[in-house]
């Protein structure tokens, strides 16, 4: 059995508007500490960002130390504290995670270290992509509608009958591809579309 105590890391976060002090954030979480004779290592604080921040300089400092284990677990009161949105969440805890790095969230009683601590995790995992599916389904059935409206989709193309012209004539003098694509500002798509539609009728004459 490993009787070593752990290393912890405390990350605390407050923004402008939050009544709460992060000096009350980290007293707390020293308690835990103390009481669990674990020791802790640093204190990460970021104050003035809101949680929708996702890029702040002590989250960042952290996730940079991360690498080097300096600390076995990270404590912080809130889950919220932590991430901006639940995708970013997720991706913080992951990215812990695969480096060996547990976390403690004392106001959700949560503690990855643990099965149960996992068993949450998975379900805002599960929450995550269930979210991911229900937009990309969204965004699936509203092109469906779209089309079947007669809506046009996709991006403009500026295809006209001098363009056309021009892609065939470059496409006759042997201009690659490329060239064609930058000079008539059309995809390599349209410029075979353009040109086997021109040389079709003559080949079947033939």
């Amino acid at each position: 059995m490993n009787d070593t105590p752990k290393k912890i890391a405390i990350y605390a976060r407050v923004s402008t508007t939050d009544k709460q002090d992060v000096n009350r954030q980290v007293s707390e979480l020293r308690t835990v500490i103390d009481n669990k004779g674990w020791i802790l290592t640093d204190i990460y604080t970021d104050e003035g960002f809101s949680r929708t921040t996702i890029t702040r300089p002590a989250l960042d400092r952290m996730m940079k130390d991360s690498f080097t284990k300096r600390f076995d677990m990270v404590m912080t009161l809130e889950l919220s504290r932590l991430g901006s949105n639940l995708k970013h969440m997720i991706e913080v805890v992951e990215t812990l995670k695969q480096r060996g790095i547990n976390l403690w969230i004392q106001n959700q009683q949560i503690d990855t270290s643990t099965i149960s601590g996992m068993m949450f995790y998975s379900i805002l995992t599960s929450i995550n992509n269930y979210e991911r599916e229900l937009i990309s389904e969204r965004v699936k059935s509203g092109l469906v509608n779209a089309r079947r409206k007669g809506k046009t989709l996709g991006r403009k193309t500026n295809l006209n009958e001098e363009v056309r012209n021009q892609i065939i004539q470059m496409k006759s003098d042997n201009v690659g591809m490329k060239k064609i694509s930058k000079v008539c500002q059309v995809g390599r798509d349209t410029i075979l579309k353009v040109w086997n539609s021109h040389t079709t009728p003559s080949e079947l004459s033939a």
